[in-house]
């Protein structure tokens, strides 16, 4: 078992920035696949970013291009999705999950945290 503890959600002005942590238990941790997902009121789930667990490559929903930046640093088992140039429509409930595999692929999520971008 996997677990995962997402942080660093918050209120944020249009046009601001956020930080948001992610860390997976294990000590296999850079062989995991880490990606961000988020799910607004009334909206499916959807992936945001993603970053591979060999050389990093990473991945991005065209909405969050350019504005978006996941990176992970295996020695902390920790995953980030640094949010810059905000939108209300970036408001959502941000997931992170890391696919792990063990003879077969395990999806494991954390709890969520929210993302409110308001004046």
């Amino acid at each position: 078992q996997v677990q995962v503890v997402e942080s660093g959600g918050g209120l944020v002005q249009p046009g601001g920035s956020l930080r948001l942590s992610c860390a997976a238990s294990g000590s296999t941790f850079s062989t995991y696949v880490m990606s961000w997902y988020r799910q607004a009121p009334g909206k499916e789930r959807e992936l945001v970013a993603a970053i591979s667990n060999t050389i990093g490559v990473t991945n991005y929903a065209d909405s969050v291009k350019g504005r978006f930046t996941i990176s992970r640093d295996n020695a902390k088992n920790t995953v980030f999705l640094q949010m810059n140039s905000l939108k209300p429509e970036d408001t959502a409930v941000y997931y992170c999950n890391a696919r792990v595999y063990r003879l077969q692929w395990y999806d494991y999520w954390g709890q969520g945290t929210q993302v409110t971008v308001s004046s």
